[in-house]
């Protein structure tokens, strides 16, 4: 990937104040509940700046994004996905992909979302409407991709990533984005967070002991209704990272009652594996018709990467050889 530099000098002293760009993934409550919390104001402005995105088109790639992020490290093993999210609103849906060695990269299908009138608030559902999404995913020693399709409505990304989950897996998934903008549109503070629950099997009761009773079942019931309710009292992440706000102040006090703790924290970046290498290789693999259409030209051809808006001009010369 071509990294292209952000511009906006105040803006880069803004990020450069805040903590650094980091995920961390923490179990809680006897490893019954596992979670994530990204802080991602770099990763977020760098997907905006490699894609040239407007506000509302930063907004969504960004929740997107930020949501494959946190989707790391529900991976098992060496593994890389890529989300489609498909919907009939003037937004039409993203592509993003993500990769078990932590990085992620996507775009719109529409880069420039027309807007009728101002924006009152930050519901996307005018933007997105309905339609479905789906997850392919593929291991190393995969012959193919493992692809999972739910429908979505609810016109939130979030809670249609935690839809998937909750269909597709039978897994209770939470997951909760934000992203911050001053009043000059700059991306100012951004981040993400996701809860899971693990099977009930996995989990205890406060005496130690399996669950099994009808009164135990009741109890996690309850137990699960206020790990819910810590969830969605969490203040707004983008808000929270912008004011330097740390990681460990929300897993640690917002969950202080589930005894959480932090079992690694790794980076996740927005990036892309593409080169000018890989293009070139790509065009010499090409039908020897449409191979030599190019050559005759003579002319450097130009080519851009869809997932991360990257440019590369290829000489005829390389594409020769």
């Amino acid at each position: 990937m071509k990294k292209i530099e952000i511009a906006d000098k105040e803006l880069v002293e803004k990020i450069n104040a805040l903590p650094k760009d980091e995920m961390a993934v923490f179990v809680m409550a006897d490893g019954r509940i596992r979670g994530a919390l990204f802080h991602g104001t770099r990763f977020v402005n760098q997907m905006r700046a490699q894609h040239n995105l407007g506000i509302l088109e930063s907004l969504v790639l960004g929740q997107a994004s930020l949501c494959a992020a946190l989707m790391i490290p529900l991976m098992k093993g060496q593994e890389h996905l890529c989300w489609k999210y498909d919907v009939d609103g003037p937004a039409a849906g993203f592509s993003v992909e993500a990769d078990s060695t932590g990085y992620v990269r996507g775009f719109l299908y529409n880069e420039h979302i027309p807007v009728d009138k101002p924006l009152e608030n930050w519901d996307l559902k005018p933007f997105l409407g309905t339609g479905s999404m789906s997850v392919s995913r593929i291991h190393k020693e995969d012959s193919a991709p493992h692809i999972s399709t739910v429908e979505v409505n609810s016109g939130n990304i979030a809670e249609d990533l935690a839809w998937y989950y909750k269909q597709s897996e039978q897994i209770s998934t939470a997951f909760n984005t934000g992203i911050q903008f001053d009043r000059h549109g700059r991306i100012i503070g951004a981040g993400g967070m996701f809860l899971q629950v693990m099977p009930e099997t996995g989990g205890k009761n406060n005496s130690g002991a399996s669950k099994s009773s009808s009164s135990d079942a009741e109890a996690d019931e309850q137990f699960l209704g206020r790990v819910e309710m810590a969830f969605k009292t969490a203040p707004s992440l983008g808000q929270w990272f912008s004011e330097c706000g740390k990681i460990e102040d929300i897993v640690y006090g917002l969950f202080r009652e589930f005894t959480p703790s932090i079992a690694l924290r790794r980076d996740i970046r927005y990036d892309c594996p593409c080169s000018e290498e890989t293009f070139a290789n790509y065009i010499k693999m090409l039908p020897k018709q449409e191979r030599d259409d190019i050559l005759r030209k003579k002319e450097p051809l130009e080519i851009q990467c869809r997932n991360c808006g990257s440019v590369y001009t290829i000489s005829v010369e390389k594409l020769q050889q």
